[in-house]
């Protein structure tokens, strides 16, 4: 089945967003916050990531972060090819590390915990999709539950 307005497979995406979730569900045993990101070129993944905040006691190791640096350095015609898949709608900082390496497209599990750049993407031609998936949404709504002090470390 294709989604005309993601022009890609949903099975597709929703495999990729499965190595976010993974990644999130990492982080989450880790004692940290449950957010993951994947970074898809042509169907490879040059890199995956976790928020490491707590874990690294960090002030930017946000999962999409994480994952850019996982990946490494790509050449600019590369990263114009790639999906950033985040279990979390991007946080500003993040925002500004897709527009900066000129990624032209971002999906994203869930934006119902939060949202603060997704019209900043679009505003710049970036290709935003929101999955809304309930596996995120439910890995955020646990974090709040049993863990509301780590939010602020978000």
């Amino acid at each position: 089945m294709l989604d005309r307005e993601r022009r890609l497979p949903v099975n597709q995406d929703l495999q990729f967003m499965s190595l976010a979730v993974e990644q999130a569900r990492i982080g989450a045993r880790e004692g940290g916050l449950p957010i993951g990101a994947a970074l898809v070129c042509d169907g490879t993944v040059l890199g995956v990531g976790r928020n490491r905040l707590v874990q690294q006691s960090s002030v930017i190791r946000h999962a999409e972060t994480d994952c850019l640096e996982n990946a490494g350095p790509q050449p600019p015609d590369v990263y114009a090819r790639c999906t950033l898949y985040t279990t979390m709608s991007p946080c500003q900082m993040c925002a500004g590390a897709v527009l900066l390496h000129q990624v032209p497209r971002v999906v994203i599990g869930e934006n119902r915990s939060w949202q603060s750049s997704e019209e900043h993407l679009r505003a710049h031609g970036v290709d935003v999709v929101v999955l809304d998936l309930e596996e995120c949404v439910d890995m955020m709504n646990e974090l709040l539950a049993r863990h509301p002090e780590l939010w602020s470390w978000g």
